[in-house]
């Protein structure tokens, strides 16, 4: 069973194996948002998927469609990263990560 579609748009399909990773990512982990972060010249439209927790995956969905069908799919909220900006709590997550990396490497 596909969790969500695809665009037929060329360069705009989802693989099955992120949709999967996606799926599986977001029920495991609790207060699940997604934030769109719009194509670029390197980088098709992908989805950052943020847990309440600021851990955080990107995939690339299939285009803004892709992200919006995502959202809907797996009931969570989808935010474009451009109005929105990422969460702080992205960050602090990310600044927790480095002090542990860090700390890691001094042991």
């Amino acid at each position: 069973m596909k969790l969500f579609g695809s665009s037929h748009r060329k360069g705009e399909r989802v693989r099955d194996e992120d949709a999967a990773y996606l799926a599986n990512w977001a029920r495991s982990h609790i207060g699940v948002e997604a934030f769109v972060e719009p194509k670029t010249t390197v980088t098709p439209t992908t989805v950052v998927l943020v847990a309440n927790d600021g851990a955080w995956t990107r995939r690339a969905v299939g285009g803004e469609r892709g992200a919006r069908k995502l959202g809907h799919d797996l009931r969570i909220p989808v935010y474009d990263v451009r109005k929105t900006g990422y969460p702080q709590r992205m960050r602090d997550y990310d600044s927790r990560q480095r002090i542990l990396r860090k700390r890691a490497r001094e042991a």
